[in-house]
């Protein structure tokens, strides 16, 4: 039996040291002649910055013409370049006042003037309590809210957790009473009776559609068309606001106007009070048009509670509008576009 030749493999060991550490061993030998001599610049193959930061490793001193000037950190705040890395939004701007369009608490129903449920009450409530970690000491804040039942008792449960939580946390604000504003309302419908709120016209629609129905009085006026559209969207479960926004009802005061109504009761409420904090009980549907009228697009209905939160700048014709984790700066309108200001009917409320 014969036996192959082992072959021997080639050997992969190298007893020179990689060459990186050969060309940083390489540099390590030249600082000694450098050192010797500052303008002895003889390893050409280092870049000229990391030259010039070996030459200030020794200390944190920043040098110019001779002269200390700083440390390194400092410096480099100094010099920085905007375009690179550029300040943030809340450093260029002063706000002035901070608004919260609110959206009410869960309501007992929409087809009466019905008041929140239990859980409405607890989500005010803690909707306050978070605001309240936004507030300081002797910080003026006003409360208002649209005229319906749900928008007061969402009002009322937001000031007792923004009382709660600023004794909690050993703050001291000047929180207001709580009194409507009819810039605040919600959008209404034109009936023979005059204009309502679309929940207030429920129970009129639905008793003259059973007339109609049973009686047999013929063709429906428009009006009744268009709140039977909007009434049947909601009563199948889908979105009656998505209809609202994008399908125009002549019946129906247009997005747009509830949105100048809200810009009306915005700007009216700076200027009447000195607050930097005005927290705002309302209904979905004009936030919801006031959003997408800022944003650009439809963002979805806001939930229970949930807000849009508008930060009027100092000095300047514009405001920050925060609504979903996006903001937008948007000018202020022109007044002379918006409607006469809505006298507001004050309700005192101790909370």
């Amino acid at each position: 039996m014969t036996t192959k030749p082992t072959t021997s493999l080639p050997r992969t060991e190298r007893p020179d040291a990689p060459a990186y550490l050969t060309r940083h061993l390489s540099r390590q030998a030249v600082p000694s002649a450098r050192d010797s001599d500052p303008d002895d610049e003889r390893d050409e193959s280092t870049p000229l910055y990391l030259r010039r930061f070996r030459e200030r490793a020794g200390g944190d001193e920043v040098l110019y013409d001779g002269r200390v000037v700083g440390s390194s950190r400092a410096w480099a705040e100094v010099t920085r370049t905007k375009e690179i890395v550029p300040e943030r939004r809340e450093e260029l701007t002063q706000v002035d006042c901070d608004i919260y369009l609110v959206r009410h608490g869960e309501t007992q129903g929409y087809s009466t003037e019905s008041g929140l449920t239990p859980l409405g009450s607890w989500q005010a409530h803690r909707r306050g309590q978070e605001i309240a970690r936004r507030v300081t000491d002797d910080m003026p804040v006003e409360l208002l809210c649209a005229p319906t039942n749900r928008a007061r008792q969402t009002a009322e449960h937001l000031r007792r957790g923004l009382v709660d939580n600023s004794e909690l946390f050993g703050r001291a604000p000047r929180i207001g009473v709580i009194h409507d504003d009819e810039n605040f309302r919600n959008f209404e419908v034109r009936t023979p009776q005059g204009p309502r709120d679309v929940t207030s016209a429920y129970r009129w629609y639905q008793r003259e559609m059973e007339r109609y129905e049973r009686i047999g009085l013929g063709e429906r006026p428009g009006w009744l068309v268009d709140v039977d559209r909007f009434w049947g969207i909601q009563q199948g479960g889908g979105d009656p606001i998505t209809h609202w926004l994008t399908m125009p009802m002549l019946s129906f005061e247009p997005p747009v106007e509830c949105v100048k109504r809200f810009w009306r009761g915005i700007l009216t409420a700076r200027e009447r009070t000195g607050a930097r904090t005005i927290v705002v009980a309302t209904h979905s549907g004009p936030i919801r048009a006031f959003a997408t009228t800022a944003m650009g697009y439809d963002p979805g209905e806001p939930f229970n509670t949930e807000f849009v939160r508008v930060r009027l700048v100092a000095g300047a014709k514009g405001a920050l509008v925060l609504y979903r984790n996006r903001v937008q700066e948007v000018s202020l309108p022109d007044e002379d576009l918006l409607p006469a200001n809505a006298e507001p009917r004050f309700e005192v409320t101790d909370g």
